[in-house]
């Protein structure tokens, strides 16, 4: 459609380095022409305009002191990108390859997957290019306190409520939040993914593990299948992917894989996750330390610096980060007899691999769909924490299972209604994007 690719061509030219966001503009919007047919009256009121352009972004100095004494100078974000359904959410980052480009991009993502939950909740991202992995505790509390001493002017309960993601675990909420109080006063709901002790809600940690895994099992049940004893590989040794691996696991899947960025453990006859465990939560090591383990199996083995798509499998799921997933990955996953691909992190396979997927059949549940399970429970931590009540772990996961389920169903009846059945991109996209357009439209040109 004209109006579109009008769209996505201005954007590319005030845009062209941010790569990042181009990758997703350029897979969301592509993805949503048919609704433009079906509701003229969004580009009547110049919808797409507005919503490709982020309402607020906040760019800071973060300076702050080492233990040496030494003193440091990192650039903090905040992207406000869209409240029309509600305050903004979305994680903060703290990585070396933080730019304004990737967070633009969660931020776009995190519009429609929040949009999916069925909760009101706007999309918004943030984070910095500091890098936690090394630090002492004394350093990352210094910086958290720097960086939240700017932050906390543009959030609130009701305006912007951050939560963790990469690099931004407990210990990074507990400082950014105690920071936040001082500084606000105010004891409230504003930094979710916090410690049990102070307000946070049981099953926020497995989250998006298990929700990826919930979704999933939804949609191999229409095609006759199940994880039960399937050879799943998992990208990643974070958090989403040691409690995706935990929830597989325990509905009957042999995982045989997973990695960091330095290689990947394999096991055909299933990795120990407790050790990941222990190296990855307790230690924070290398994975490669699994083989050093008194307990490992002796099938175990480590490869170094290689692709783990490589291992047959028949469920993949990536959960590292951005991209990892290339087409030539995607293309050896289809020769390996792969059918099911679910994405646990945000928008791991570029758009090349997308292509291969749904070329081959296979399966294919975009982040922004499978992943949301993570910000579904940090909206009922706010529900909880607003209330002042503590659910149980049973019932928070029952009702995270409930909407990853109605998430599925969701995009699969829209893909069909949109004439694209089994094709999760478009009905996750549309999903997402129809309930917010509304939204904006309702609410006149702001």
């Amino acid at each position: 459609m004209a109006y579109v690719d009008d769209i996505l061509n201005d954007l590319k030219k005030k845009n062209s380095y941010e790569t990042e966001f181009i990758e997703a503009a350029t897979e969301i919007l592509g993805s949503i022409r048919p609704v433009f047919d079906a509701h003229p009256e969004y580009e009547k009121n110049f919808l797409l305009e507005r919503f490709i352009e982020p309402e607020r972004v906040i760019m800071f100095r973060v300076p702050w002191v080492d233990d040496k004494g030494d003193v440091h100078i990192n650039r903090g974000y905040r992207v406000q990108f869209n409240s029309a359904i509600g305050p903004y959410k979305g994680g903060l980052r703290f990585h070396p390859t933080v730019n304004l480009s990737v967070l633009k991009f969660l931020a776009f993502e995190q519009i429609l997957k929040n949009s999916l939950t069925g909760m009101s909740i706007g999309g918004g991202k943030g984070g910095s290019d500091f890098n936690p992995k090394g630090r002492s505790d004394g350093e990352v509390m210094r910086f958290c306190q720097s960086f939240m001493s700017e932050l906390h002017k543009y959030i609130g309960p009701d305006t912007d409520i951050p939560a963790g993601d990469m690099g931004v675990g407990g210990r990074e909420v507990g400082y950014l939040f105690g920071e936040y109080k001082r500084l606000a006063n105010i004891h409230v709901a504003v930094l979710t993914g916090a410690g049990l002790e102070f307000g946070g809600s049981l099953v926020r940690k497995e989250a998006t593990g298990y929700g990826l895994v919930y979704i999933t099992q939804e949609a191999l049940k229409p095609r006759g299948e199940s994880f039960k004893g399937k050879d799943v590989v998992i990208s990643g040794s974070g958090n989403v992917a040691i409690y995706a691996a935990e929830k597989a696991i325990s509905v009957g899947a042999n995982v045989i894989a997973m990695c960091d960025s330095q290689g990947y453990i394999h096991d055909e006859n299933g990795v120990d996750l407790s050790i990941i465990k222990e190296i990855k939560e307790l230690k924070r090591g290398r994975i490669s330390e699994y083989l050093d383990h008194d307990n490992k199996k002796k099938s175990a083995e480590y490869v170094e610096h290689d692709i783990i798509w490589n291992v047959d499998c028949d469920i993949a799921l990536p959960c590292a980060t951005q991209n990892e997933l290339s087409e030539e990955s995607a293309k050896i996953l289809v020769k390996n007899g792969t059918k099911f691909v679910a994405e646990g992190a945000n928008m791991p396979s570029t758009n090349d691999a997308i292509d291969v997927f749904l070329k081959n059949d296979v399966m294919y549940l975009p982040g922004k769909a499978a992943n949301a399970g993570g910000v579904a429970t940090s909206a009922l931590e706010m529900a909880q924490r607003s209330s002042r009540l503590t659910w149980t772990f049973e019932e928070v996961d029952n009702r995270l299972k409930k909407i990853m389920e109605n998430i599925y169903i969701n995009i699969d009846k829209t893909a069909r209604e949109y004439g694209h059945e089994n094709n999760y991109v478009v009905g996750a996209n549309i999903a997402g994007f129809v309930k917010v357009a509304n939204a904006m439209i309702a609410q006149g040109i702001v």
